[in-house]
């Protein structure tokens, strides 16, 4: 692999790879062994996040008129692109944030997949004809591009996201100002670069790196800015959805307390199976990643018993090491968390096994901890309510399903939810009575379709549009009604 340690990473605006105004830059690094430098990237200030709104703004008109055809063409081969470079952009993302050379080649050609679908997906997504009583007037409406689209991605997923976002914008015809995680960005420099590499004109995708305290507000609250798509956590995403004006739309998509209900006539192993592959996937760094498990009273100890034996089994290490079933947290602030809700846990709770962080020899230099569970967990703890984001599952007991189902409901999230049963009724049930965007039934919180619609209820999303699938495609139009006479 190509050494990056020294490498200096640009900005990307308006059509030119591009310095940071102030001549800052910021170490990308490796959190399975933070000696490793994965490369220097640009330290924004406010004078570099105006210049890429500056060069949207003034690119919108030619890209908008632009042959809908031939935006589909510059999505397809970057989409190609991705998929040519997926073993060395797979490698990249699991050094920069962990997860396994798998998951990572496996998300580099996801995102080739949804750029393809929206190439499709876009060429026919239009307006209607009505039916009206004046046969010499026509009356349709036609669905236009906003504008400024503003992309802010996380680190958990950082091709997948982004890639879900822009793909929509730019085959609609917006221009796009996209904010990488600070903790990812040379993913995020890499989706931009397949698409300069398929020949995208000068200022309709700009990449900018940099703290959100430093450019957050130049990205978003400028004027021209019409849409921001935003993944992270609740507490930024409703403080940038409180700073903008009516006239810019806001796409939240936040955290989640997400449930696994076990129930007594589930088969255990594999309800144990979804509970570590739902909690400890990633390292337990998913908006959809399970978090709480309640178990039926019946099943409990028989649940546990197994879920500890499995645990145990586990083999931590680096992403990229062969056979392990989790690596490093992504970063030292996310550790330092994740920590603090383990000895939260132990206070509040029964401790039943893991939450020790890992100091020696190949750990030494990395952000490792054990998975963790608790037991005992009541509603009113703050392990069964607030969103850890790291390997820590909150067992709950219920006693039968309608108690299950009032105490997953019982939070203020609902992103992702998921039940554990034979019973066809019950899964019929919990379909219609939980609160949940995404409802899984015997399968992991985790993971969503790219052609189906993705999204939260609650404090989890603002609920307004969907990501993912063809609905994606609303959140970056604007509807026009017209009236024709003849």
């Amino acid at each position: 692999m190509e050494d990056l340690r020294t490498h200096e990473f640009r900005n990307y605006i308006d059509g030119a790879w591009v310095a940071c105004a102030n001549g800052a830059t910021t170490p990308n690094l490796n959190p399975a062994d933070t000696r490793d430098v994965v490369g220097l990237f640009q330290a924004s200030s406010a004078e570099d996040a105006q210049a890429a709104v500056a060069a949207a703004q003034k690119a919108f008109a030619a890209w908008r008129a632009m042959p809908i055809s031939k935006r589909a063409r510059i999505l397809n081969d970057a989409a190609d692109w991705l998929s040519a470079h997926a073993d060395r952009i797979g490698a990249e993302i699991t050094r920069e944030e962990g997860k396994s050379l798998a998951l990572a080649r496996d998300e580099v050609l996801r995102s080739a997949q949804t750029l393809r679908f929206y190439a499709a997906e876009g060429q026919s997504f239009t307006g209607e004809v009505f039916p009206n009583d004046d046969p010499d007037m026509l009356v349709y409406s036609q669905r236009e591009p906003l504008g400024v689209v503003t992309v802010i991605a996380p680190w958990n997923f950082p091709v997948s996201i982004p890639a879900r976002k822009i793909g929509p914008a730019l085959i609609t015809g917006n221009t796009v100002v996209f904010k990488p995680s600070s903790d990812a960005p040379l993913s995020g420099y890499r989706l931009t670069e397949a698409f300069v590499q398929a020949g995208i004109p000068a200022g309709v995708l700009n990449f900018i790196t940099g703290s959100a305290s430093a450019i957050g507000a130049a990205i978003t609250e400028a004027p021209a800015v019409r849409a921001i798509s935003f993944t992270g956590s609740t507490a930024a995403g409703e403080h940038i959805h409180r700073s903008v004006g009516m006239t810019t739309r806001t796409q939240m998509e936040l955290g989640g307390k997400n449930p696994l209900i076990v129930m007594a006539d589930a088969d255990l192993d594999r309800a144990v199976d979804l509970a570590v592959k739902g909690g400890f996937s990633l390292s337990g760094q998913a908006c959809t990643g399970t978090s709480r498990v309640l178990v039926d009273k019946a099943v409990k100890t028989a649940f546990t018993e197994k879920l500890i034996a499995r645990i145990r089994a586990m083999k931590i290490g680096s992403g990229a090491e062969k056979g392990c079933d989790m690596g490093p947290l992504a970063t030292r602030k996310q550790l330092d968390t994740v920590l603090e809700y383990i000895a939260i846990g132990k206070r509040e709770a029964t401790h039943v096994v893991g939450g020790e962080q890992l100091l020696d020899g190949e750990f030494a230099h990395g952000y490792y901890v054990t998975p963790a569970v608790f037991t005992d967990v009541t509603q009113d703890m703050r392990i069964a309510r607030e969103e850890i984001f790291g390997p820590v599952l909150a067992l709950i007991e219920v006693d039968g399903y309608e108690d299950a189902i009032a105490k997953a409901n019982d939070t203020e999230y609902g992103l992702s939810a998921a039940i554990a049963t034979r019973s066809g009724d019950l899964a019929h049930r919990f379909a219609n009575d939980i609160q949940s965007g995404t409802v899984k039934i015997n399968r992991t919180t985790t993971g969503n379709l790219i052609n189906a619609p993705f999204g939260g209820l609650k404090r989890s999303s603002t609920s307004t549009f969907r990501e993912s699938g063809r609905v994606g495609l609303e959140f970056y139009t604007q509807v026009k009604t017209v009236y024709r006479a003849a």
